[in-house]
């Protein structure tokens, strides 16, 4: 397999995760504007269960508006070309993890080739201490995170 397919792959199952999160916020989101619709006029202006309600449905609307922009990030780094160095959008192998620098999403699985040989990668945001360690190396540097030192073998 081409580090263009493994790329593509590893975008795709991110973005996959991303599609999951947004129809789960969406949903319950919707379900919060039924529960605050199905309960009735307001009985007074200090309702409690309404402001509850209408508070959740905005927690999951910036959800679904977060895994929306993250969607629209990742489907450009599907039109770029992969950089050289460890910056926004590389996927980097170390010898003992995956990365792919992008939004912090966290832990995701890509079945590369098939269910049976899985690997896992972290999403990382520019935020996170290893994005920074990261950050402008090339294949073969090193670097060192909470004491533990590792080297890129791959950038794609």
């Amino acid at each position: 397999m081409t580090k263009a397919e493994r790329r593509r792959q590893v975008i795709e199952a991110c973005m996959a995760l991303l599609r999951h999160t947004a129809a789960t916020a969406r949903q319950e989101m919707d379900s919060a504007q039924q529960q605050s619709n199905d309960y009735g006029a307001n009985v007074d202006r200090y309702d409690s269960f309404r402001t509850k309600m209408m508070r959740q449905r905005d927690m999951y609307a910036k959800q679904l508006s977060n895994a929306n922009a993250g969607l629209r990030v990742m489907e450009e780094m599907l039109r770029t070309p992969p950089p050289v160095r460890a910056e926004h959008g590389a996927i980097v192998i170390t010898d003992r993890q995956g990365f792919f620098m992008s939004a912090g999403i966290g832990r995701f699985l890509v079945p590369f080739g098939g269910a049976a040989t899985a690997e896992t990668f972290f999403a990382i945001s520019a935020q996170t201490p290893v994005y920074m360690a990261l950050k402008g190396k090339r294949m073969g540097d090193t670097f060192t995170i909470n004491g533990v030192t590792q080297t890129i073998r791959e950038i794609f």
